[in-house]
């Protein structure tokens, strides 16, 4: 139905207004009373082989949703009940901030790919604070990015700021500085810049929550070289992160199937699905290679079938996210991984 109806009527809107309509029914269907767990009952399959332990959180399953989809933390309820193993909110920067200009999000559906340019358009992370308070039975990881008018100078204060706030409601908590379109954010991936943030970041969150470890991970981008992806490795072993996400966005535009006016009207901005998932599990086995089973490795880029998210978790990855191909592929595709991802570990199990 999807497919056939919804979609095509989407489509008919700008992508960042069929997003806002779509999330908004969405929430307004979760806020009838009983529907929220209706909508657990049915897209929630309660296989207990599903279940996966890391960062000391068990999560229902494997599967889950990318940050970028809820910004503000206003729906993550909703989402979780659709058959996520867990949503990642945010990115929420230090101050809040609208973002780049519109349009920002556009659709190249021959690549099956969306291409973003937001900017990290939030309420900031303080004004979040009080709807993760909220009662709720979704796991929900915090990702912070940097404020766009902040000086890279000030930039640790910033993120410390957020991390603050968010640290005793954030099941996990990542530091972002991979986004393409934040200017000199992807600088911060350099690791005599990343060394002294993700410190500053980690005290932080020990400072506010000294009883429970909040897990600290770092989202990286496609787009760096080997040599940086094996030093950052090395960086978050030598500080004792919990986990690595791999990976965001890409700048590049090699080998899209839409034909070049398409690409150039939507402009700069970061690449998201098919595009990226080569490259994406590239760095993932690349990755692991290098932390072994010392961090936790998230996912995320390209990812659409079962298979795919089967074959991340064959090649390393503890948990698996997906954005794009929830746009294209509507509400069903979480449960219908998970789901899979399950029939594929059992036939493993058996042939094992």
């Amino acid at each position: 139905m999807y497919r056939a109806l919804i979609r095509p009527l989407l489509y008919l809107l700008p992508a960042e207004t069929a997003h806002h309509f779509a999330f908004a029914c969405l929430r307004l269907l979760a806020a009838i009373p009983g529907v929220l767990s209706l909508l657990r009952r049915a897209f929630h399959g309660g296989d207990e082989a599903l279940r996966v332990r890391a960062l000391g959180i068990d999560f229902p399953n494997p599967i889950g949703l990318a940050a970028g989809f809820d910004k503000d933390a206003i729906g993550y309820e909703a989402l979780g009940a659709m058959g996520f193993g867990f949503i990642e909110v945010g990115t929420l920067t230090g101050q809040p901030q609208p973002g780049s200009p519109r349009p920002r999000l556009f659709r190249l559906p021959k690549d099956r790919a969306l291409v973003n340019r937001m900017g990290f358009n939030n309420h900031g992370s303080a004004d979040a604070v009080a709807r993760l308070q909220r009662p709720h039975q979704t796991i929900v990881g915090v990702n912070i990015g940097k404020t766009k008018v902040v000086p890279e100078d000030d930039a640790i204060g910033d993120y410390v700021a957020s991390a603050k706030r968010v640290a005793p409601l954030a099941d996990y908590v990542v530091v972002n500085v991979s986004s393409p379109n934040t200017l000199g954010l992807r600088d911060l991936q350099a690791t005599e810049k990343l060394r002294p943030l993700l410190s500053a970041v980690r005290e932080a969150l020990n400072e506010v929550s000294p009883a429970r470890r909040v897990p600290l991970l770092v989202k990286i981008a496609p787009d760096l070289a080997d040599e940086d992806i094996d030093a950052v490795a090395d960086l978050s072993l030598g500080l004792g992160l919990d986990g690595i996400i791999a990976t965001n966005t890409t700048i590049g535009r090699d080998g899209l199937a839409s034909n070049a006016d398409e690409v150039e009207r939507c402009g700069a901005g970061g690449l998201s699905g098919p595009p990226v998932r080569e490259r994406s599990l590239e760095v993932l086995m690349r990755l692991r290679e290098k932390v072994g089973d010392e961090l936790v490795l998230i996912s995320v880029g390209g990812i659409e079938t079962a298979e795919q998210a089967w074959e991340r978790i064959q090649a390393g990855a503890t948990l698996v996210q997906i954005y794009t191909a929830f746009i294209y592929e509507g509400p069903w595709l979480p449960s219908r991984l998970a789901k899979g991802v399950g029939k594929l570990a059992a036939a493993t199990r058996r042939g094992a």
